[in-house]
């Protein structure tokens, strides 16, 4: 089963090409570049150097969030569009999923984080049960990271670009709890949004192209605005 993963919920682009399991292709650009002048183009390219026609791929993932709001919508908008195009399904998986994903099997919780802006995270915790299964232990949430560092009792394995924002204040709050990967597990991968779109595909879970939209967690700064106006 040939699967096209597609994240842009943070600055890091990615797209990443699985086939029944392997890893034939994973594209990240990490530059001030939008990502509407390069998806398309990373897509492209991908499908080219792996020597696969879209019209043979199986499926579309994309990372509906939580992220970059802008970023998400751009992501699911051109996604969409590939996926009437092609006549190919689409599923969706949780950006934070995807970055507790990229984890090796550990007995430490784990702990995604993503800078939200406006001084919170969006996080959720995860955890490795019978030793590879990973299981979600909680909603996806935005939250202060004063508010996170309360909830975090025991070894924590800390993932996600919020590490680069808050990371000085973690370590600070839990010096004998936190733990983090290296740098290149912060970023979500293409191919790991492919590697769990290929499971949801298998089990027929698919979205609806008419109605699926971006997971923000919280209303857009727009949103506020036009709720503060409407709100007397």
């Amino acid at each position: 089963m040939k699967v096209l993963g597609v994240d842009t919920s943070t600055s890091c682009g990615s797209v990443g090409l699985m086939d029944d399991g392997e890893i034939l292709s994973d594209y990240l650009l990490n530059i001030p570049v939008t990502h509407s002048e390069r998806l398309l183009g990373a897509i492209e390219l991908v499908l080219r150097e792996a020597r696969c026609l879209i019209e043979n791929l199986d499926g579309w993932a994309i990372s509906t969030g939580p992220g970059s709001f802008t970023g998400l919508r751009i992501g699911v908008s051109t996604v969409k569009g590939l996926a009437f195009a092609t006549g190919k399904p689409v599923v969706g998986v949780s950006t934070l999923h995807v970055l507790a994903s990229q984890t090796a099997p550990t007995p430490y919780l784990i702990c995604p984080i993503l800078d939200a802006r406006k001084r919170e995270v969006y996080a959720a915790f995860f955890r490795y049960e019978g030793g590879r299964l990973l299981k979600r232990q909680s909603d996806d949430q935005a939250i202060q990271p004063e508010d996170l560092v309360k909830k975090i009792t025991e070894k924590t394995l800390l993932i996600g670009d919020g590490v680069k924002t808050y990371g000085d204040f973690l370590r600070h709050s839990l010096p004998s709890l936190a733990t983090f990967p290296p740098a290149p597990f912060h970023v979500p991968h293409g191919s790991t949004v492919a590697k769990l779109g290929s499971e949801l595909l298998q089990n027929g879970i698919c979205l609806d192209l008419s109605t699926f939209a971006p997971i923000y967690i919280r209303p857009s700064e727009a949103e506020m605005k036009w709720q503060e106006t409407h709100s007397d």
